[in-house]
């Protein structure tokens, strides 16, 4: 049913558990994963070097937010790739879900955004609005 899979991370406990959950989906249906996170702007008015040390640790730190996810989606049949993109987090995971065909796409309820404590966060609450495949909404 489900052969392309898309895990959208943010490093809470919500997007581990759909990272899970996302590994048990791939490997009954030998589906291939995509795990993306996103990491904010970083303001150009920054200027030389203070611009390159902030993209460095923003990469940094959305790299240590792909690593646990990975691990916890496990060993998979199909091809597991990653990514990480600048810009807002729900319209990088629509972005990537057009581009790369996506049939389902998997992310915590709540992340650690802002809107922390909402009942549904308002990026899932976005990807939910706009995508052109189901999404899978884990808490």
């Amino acid at each position: 049913m489900f052969k392309n899979i898309l895990l959208g991370v943010d490093g809470s406990d919500h997007a581990l558990k759909a990272a899970q959950l996302t590994g048990d989906l791939s490997r009954s249906m030998h589906a291939d994963v995509w795990v993306v996170a996103c990491f904010e702007p970083v303001p150009a008015y920054l200027g030389q070097p203070n611009l390159q040390e902030a993209i460095s640790a923003r990469l940094a730190q959305a790299d240590g937010i792909l690593k646990p996810a990975v691990e916890a989606v496990g060993k998979i049949d199909g091809v597991m790739k990653t990514e990480i993109l600048e810009g807002p987090p729900a319209e990088a995971i629509l972005s990537v879900a057009e581009v790369r065909n996506v049939d389902l796409i998997v992310m915590g309820t709540r992340g650690l955004g802002r809107l922390k404590g909402a009942l549904l966060g308002s990026q899932s609450q976005k990807v939910v609005s706009h995508a052109n495949c189901p999404v899978l909404l884990v808490r």
